[in-house]
């Protein structure tokens, strides 16, 4: 189930960005796969304050990969918003791990989401190492 931002574990990253027409359809609101670019962004930056480069991890074959993802669209966004993706995160499991995301207008959810992903390498899940644990907020 959905929770607010507020319900999710620890304190939130926060990612401004701004939207553009290219973000949107031709009803002039954001198209609904452009929010899914928007929680991918949130979900790298909030990897990349904890040091693990998404790139660099990639370079060894492992990566990170959506296995499950729940969204409520609430309300749309248009071209020139300014908008907030919130990330937070769950302990993570031996090979995944559970965001909590929101997207947020002027203090607003607008879109709330719930992700889950795995840890793959060459195509297989994996157990993530210690250290990656480690980074990501392992409480073992």
């Amino acid at each position: 189930m959905i929770k607010d931002q507020a319900a999710s574990r620890g304190a939130a990253h926060r990612l401004v960005l701004r939207v553009y027409y290219e973000d949107t359809d031709f009803s002039g609101f954001v198209y609904h796969a452009s929010y899914l670019r928007f929680l991918e962004r949130g979900r790298t930056e909030w990897l990349r304050e904890r040091g693990l480069n998404q790139g660099a991890m990639a370079e060894t074959s492992l990566v990170f990969v959506v296995r499950r993802l729940e969204i409520d669209y609430r309300k749309p966004a248009r071209m020139d918003d300014s908008l907030t993706v919130e990330t937070s995160a769950y302990p993570p499991g031996a090979a995944s791990m559970r965001f909590s995301q929101a997207i947020t207008r002027d203090d607003a959810v607008i879109v709330a989401a719930e992700v889950l992903v795995a840890a793959v390498r060459d195509g297989v899940p994996v157990r993530m190492s210690a250290d990656i644990r480690a980074r990501l907020g392992s409480r073992a």
